[in-house]
């Protein structure tokens, strides 16, 4: 049967689609400059292994196995300063008006869905690095099983998704009927 024939065999009322377009507030990954505590912490120690072999040469330290490790040292090293880019590159984040999408892994991927009629609390956190970088935390407080807890780490312009985010979780209860009782 078509929408129309079904149309006149059902209802009085004509058929209205449901306005459930999602818009994305936000997609993307945390932007490394809000890591930045941990690219110099992980830097700092890439550079010391990187430089330990020169050390050692220019010391003349004995003890120093040879060519091959060194050559390992310094990919340790390169490794050491490159992680913080890497793990930030492999989180991803998906936030519309309906739900957040929370994607992590480097071969293997783990996609988790915090449907927004979940969320109990938003906390928006922005200290004065973050501000400076103009990057923010939003920690999600949910009622659902698998992500009761989400923080979004070093998204851009975080106040206006914040607040957004407030405004949408109270529309879509609303819409889906959702009803917050105190039982104390």
């Amino acid at each position: 049967m078509t929408t129309n024939e079904l149309h006149q065999a059902g209802s009085d009322e004509p058929h209205q689609p449901a306005d459930d377009r999602e818009e994305v507030y936000y997609q993307g990954s945390p932007l490394l400059r809000g890591e930045l505590g941990r690219v110099l912490g992980w830097g700092t120690m890439g550079a010391i292994v990187f430089v330990m072999p020169i050390l050692a040469w220019a010391y003349g330290w004995r003890f120093w196995p040879g060519v091959w490790l060194s050559l390992i040292f310094w990919i340790g090293g390169v490794a050491l300063a490159l992680w913080p880019g890497v793990v930030t590159r492999t989180i991803r984040y998906r936030i519309s008006n309906y739900r957040i999408d929370y994607e992590r892994g480097l071969l293997a991927k783990r996609i988790d869905t915090l449907e927004l009629w979940h969320v109990e609390d938003i906390t928006f956190n922005q200290s004065m690095m973050d501000r400076v970088m103009r990057v923010g935390t939003i920690t999600i407080i949910s009622n659902d099983d698998t992500t009761p807890q989400l923080a979004l780490h070093s998204v851009p312009n975080p106040r206006p998704l914040f607040e957004a985010l407030k405004q949408r979780v109270i529309a879509v209860k609303r819409q889906r009927g959702v009803i917050k009782m105190d039982l104390g």
